[in-house]
């Protein structure tokens, strides 16, 4: 896979190879605009000593070794904000919940591999409580807005690692994803959003409904590339981890492409994947509407992850929720065992379906999310009066069927809206075949262009260099 248009991490490897840049001037401007700049509320906590620290040891060793620098830190100098799910030795680890305040003894096993490439981590991300719903609402911090128009939301839960790479405040964003938390963000803030199967990076303490997956939010395809073949591999923390090292994308392939309308896509976002339709088909691949038609999705879906809300939240944990949250703890509470094997037998019923599918066709594509960013302090669309409808992710029917598949999917910018707003379309592989997906977004980010930078957002929010000291629960460790 080549170098993108504007170059990314790979322009940034030249410069500093060159002198042009120094690691520790390139991390201190990168404090500074964070410091100065996170109007949106990107950021929970910034690593600042630290940071400045890691650039100084990243600079020696570039005197030491010029060009041979990165043989073994491809990463190396390459400024990255992990979302506040994943642990950090340096930094608090909040989950976007007040009851939680964790200083982890060790990074989670993604980051530490980051880490040991060469990337600087240089702040946690903003999340909603524990990653629950698909905006970046908690009671922790204010709501993170949209780069293209404040008063709307991120998307979410890494909606705070999709802002920062957007307004340019680090160069890739680790996130998580357990039904589109990745690529629902990355979609309304035009950025490139990559889950990759299930199982490829490892990712540890995870949970026990084997829905969440770990990938990068970044400005180009090729970088969500680098960022995801450093921290790819089999780890002993996650016994899901079974997948080898991701390999180097492909490119060339003429393909089959199945492509999917969901009923109510807005017109806008149709017209922007029409245009990325368009463009597949240009690039010589032979494109055909299907479907997927496994009933029950959706209701499967809540079952899933209420019935692992509920097993994680002990009751006094209660007075610390998020009141949407609370409601989906409480639902998981009332189902039974026989409940959730039923919802397990619709996710092994789609994936069945979806593995004939792929039988017929190379990539599956669609628009990421059928409607256009809602307002900033909102959970969804239609999140209704009475949080008990359940309805917090029903808005996004491309996202989570490939989190019960544990299939690779990445959301490429296909463009905006008339309203000047982000839309994505998205790419679907077959489970581990990583590197056709990649290479196919690829070619289609080129194919589509870049997006108009996002304006300069007004002053909203100021970000704090650590997080507040709140209570732990009993019972509760730090890990």
């Amino acid at each position: 896979m080549g170098d993108e248009p504007g170059g990314g991490i790979a322009a940034t490897r030249r410069r500093l190879i060159e002198g042009e840049l120094s690691v520790a001037e390139h991390v201190q401007a990168t404090l500074t605009a964070i410091g100065e700049q996170d109007r949106l509320g990107a950021f929970v906590a910034v690593a600042g000593e630290e940071a400045l620290a890691a650039a100084e040891k990243a600079d020696a060793r570039i005197r030491e070794l010029g060009a041979d620098a990165w043989r073994d830190m491809p990463l190396l100098g390459v400024t990255v904000s992990v979302k506040d799910l994943l642990q950090t030795q340096d930094l608090p680890t909040r989950r976007g919940s007040l009851a939680r305040n964790d200083r982890a003894r060790a990074d989670a096993p993604a980051v530490a591999r980051l880490r040991a490439a060469g990337a600087i981590v240089v702040g946690k991300t903003t999340t909603s409580e524990y990653g629950w719903s698909a905006s970046t609402l908690s009671r922790v911090t204010p709501p993170t807005r949209n780069p293209y128009d404040p008063a709307l939301s991120a998307g979410g839960s890494t909606g705070g690692g999709a802002a920062a790479v957007a307004t340019g405040l680090c160069q890739a964003s680790l996130g998580t994803d357990g039904a589109g938390s990745i690529r629902i963000p990355a979609a309304f803030c035009g950025v490139v959003g990559y889950k990759p199967s299930y199982g490829r990076l490892p990712y540890a303490p995870n949970s026990v409904d084997r829905l969440a997956h770990q990938g990068p939010l970044t400005a180009t395809v090729a970088d969500a590339a680098l960022i995801a073949q450093a921290a790819a591999g089999p780890h002993p923390a996650d016994p899901d981890s079974a997948l080898g090292s991701l390999d180097r994308p492909r490119d060339g392939r003429t393909l089959r492409v199945g492509w999917i309308d969901f009923e109510g896509t807005a017109p806008q976002i149709a017209r922007l994947a029409g245009r990325a339709r368009q463009a597949l088909a240009a690039a010589g691949h032979r494109v055909e509407d299907t479907a997927i038609t496994c009933a029950g999705l959706y209701p499967a879906l809540v079952d899933i992850l209420a019935a692992a809300e509920a097993a994680g939240t002990p009751p006094q944990a209660e007075q610390w929720c998020d009141p949407g949250r609370l409601e989906i703890v409480r639902y998981g509470r009332t189902l039974s065992g026989a409940d959730v094997m039923r919802a397990e037998e619709v996710r092994q019923q789609l994936r069945a379906e979806l593995r004939a599918l792929m039988d017929r066709y190379d990539l599956l594509a669609m628009a990421t999310v059928p409607i256009e960013p809602f307002a900033a302090d909102a959970i969804g669309p239609h999140w209704a009066a009475d949080p008990r409808d359940l309805l917090w992710l029903s808005w996004a029917p491309a996202a989570y069927p490939f989190n019960m598949s544990g299939q690779p999917a990445v959301s490429v910018p296909a463009g905006l809206t008339r309203a000047g707003l982000p839309a994505g379309v998205q790419l679907v592989g077959p489970v581990g075949e990583d590197d056709l997906v990649l290479a196919a977004a690829h070619r289609l980010q080129a194919d589509l262009g870049p997006l108009p930078p996002p304006p300069p957002a007004p002053a909203l929010h100021t970000v704090t260099a650590a997080a507040a000291t709140v209570p732990v629960l009993p019972g509760e460790r730090t890990p």
